[in-house]
């Protein structure tokens, strides 16, 4: 499998290139605003083609260039799949039910800014909407959805940062993998073997050490608490967390360096607590 990583330079966003083998289709996840250029140069260099977008949340960041990076992908034909008849929706972009509405106006249902500057002045590009949005379909609440073919994601609601915020779990195959060192000390006389893993794409519910603000459009705290002691309860030490700012963790780290996985563990989406 192929797990690589680019960083939007605008809030630092983790956008995330994931394909079960090189020279075919490829999912990219969380195109933040300046991330084009990194993501192109991923496909590129492993053969990719795009051939879907996921949203872990519909915030303004982890969405803005989406409509940009798949003219980019048509310009050099790099789309794993090309209607002729309708060339703008020939790449399906999946985000959370809930969050569908935030891509009508991503800056506004974000209501980020500094110094005075709102996130499409930040972005220096207006927002654009992508053709062909699509809820993540429900099915992949029970079981794996093949969001591309042999690359199966099974999503978890976890509201807090946003009412539509999901972590995607998905199983994977690798080597040595630069992304994997953040988290895992593997013997160098091993490092090319290969090894299975469970991942998830964590978006901005869960970081290394912290978690997703709570103080935005969509945020509620005490959601917030219920999902972290869900993901405690539920989600295996071992599984490995792409998030999506910062760096990669695991369960097991955040069980015993992050203070507000701690507090929910207590609180756990008590109202009056």
């Amino acid at each position: 499998m192929i797990l690589e990583r680019t960083i939007a330079p605008v809030f630092a966003a983790n956008c995330y290139v994931l394909a079960p083998a090189p020279a075919g289709p490829a999912l990219v996840v969380d195109p933040g605003a300046g991330s084009v250029r990194g993501a192109m140069a991923l496909l590129r260099s492993n053969r990719l083609a795009l051939g879907a977008i996921l949203l872990t949340h519909g915030h303004a960041d982890h969405v803005w260039d989406t409509a940009a990076l798949i003219e980019a992908a048509r310009a050099e034909d790099m789309l794993a799949i090309a209607d002729p008849l309708a060339p703008e929706a020939s790449v399906p972009v999946y985000v959370p039910q809930p969050d569908l509405h935030r891509l009508d106006d991503p800056d506004a249902s974000t209501a980020i800014s500094a110094n005075g500057m709102g996130f499409a002045d930040m972005a220096g590009t207006a927002w654009r909407r992508p053709a062909d949005v699509r809820a993540f379909p429900a099915e992949g609440f029970g079981a794996a959805f093949e969001i591309l073919p042999g690359l199966g994601l099974q999503a978890i609601p976890a509201p807090g940062h946003t009412e539509g915020s999901t972590l995607f779990f998905f199983n994977s195959r690798l080597a040595d993998n630069y992304l994997l060192t953040e988290v895992i000390d593997d013997d160098p006389g091993h490092a090319d073997e290969e090894h299975d893993y469970l991942m998830a794409l964590a978006g901005d519910v869960i970081f290394k050490g912290s978690v997703g603000r709570t103080d935005l459009p969509g945020g509620d705290q005490v959601q917030m608490w219920a999902t972290l002691r869900l993901l405690a309860s539920a989600v295996s030490p071992e599984t490995i967390l792409l998030p999506g700012h910062g760096a990669v963790t695991t369960m097991e780290h955040e069980h015993h360096g992050n203070p507000y996985l701690a507090e929910a563990k207590i609180r756990g989406g008590d109202r009056n607590a």
